[in-house]
């Protein structure tokens, strides 16, 4: 998933949840079934983070063109790789299998406001974790968080500014800082550290190779053993 609108679900959105699940299920199957060229880079926070990791069970949510979920199996972690898309899912297994890591990418499909994958993880990655769709996702990644393994971690990568290639353009749209996303999750302390909360700038390239500074605000935690 890659939006740029914030959780902001309403007594009408989470009454009508049925609705928006089957909306949200159709915008992600055309947007993966139309989309001519697969963009399959891993985001490079997620990249800095895991390099000195040991190997081991990772979780990708909203794994779109599967950029992560494979290059951490090239680097031996077994992922589950999960999507609302049942294209995306099906060409990720594609292309873990023509890459020779298939043994090494589970794809599960996933429509995370009503059912979770299985397991526990040593690693989960939320990166760009939005949806122009009401979804509950501070629940969601709570869930994630308690499916970490002892000293796992899980790492929220949000978008905080509008990339000129952004969907969303609105010049009033506020972009939840680390701080508000680790609040809106309330983990318990004595279960959860904050490891890194913060917001760096960077060098993005959009879809059409034109180039902006743009700012992620980050925010990792990690199960206490």
């Amino acid at each position: 998933m890659d939006s740029t609108r914030r959780e902001r679900p309403t007594a009408d959105a989470v009454g009508d949840q049925g609705a928006a699940d089957e909306d949200a299920e159709l915008f992600w199957e055309r947007l993966y079934r139309t989309r001519r060229t697969w963009d399959a880079r891993v985001n490079p926070l997620l990249a800095e983070t895991a390099a000195p990791l040991r190997p081991g069970a990772a979780l990708d949510l909203g794994c779109g063109a599967g950029g992560d979920a494979i290059w951490l199996a090239q680097r031996g972690w077994h992922v589950t790789a999960v999507d609302i898309s049942t294209t995306a899912v099906e060409r990720v297994r594609e292309r873990a299998r023509d890459l020779g890591v298939a043994d090494r990418v589970a794809t599960e499909r996933h429509d995370l406001a009503r059912s979770f994958p299985a397991g526990q993880f040593d690693l989960v990655s939320a990166q760009y974790f939005h949806t122009p769709f009401p979804l509950l996702r501070s629940r969601v990644l709570r869930t994630a968080a308690r499916a970490l393994r002892p000293d796992g971690l899980l790492l929220i990568v949000d978008h905080g500014s509008t990339a000129p290639w952004s969907w969303n353009q609105d010049p009033d749209i506020h972009y939840p800082t680390p701080t508000e996303i680790a609040a809106e999750l309330d983990l318990d302390p004595a279960h959860w550290s904050v490891l890194r909360a913060d917001m760096p700038r960077r060098q993005a390239t959009g879809p059409a190779g034109e180039t902006a500074t743009v700012i992620d605000n980050i925010l990792l935690v990690q199960r206490t053993a």
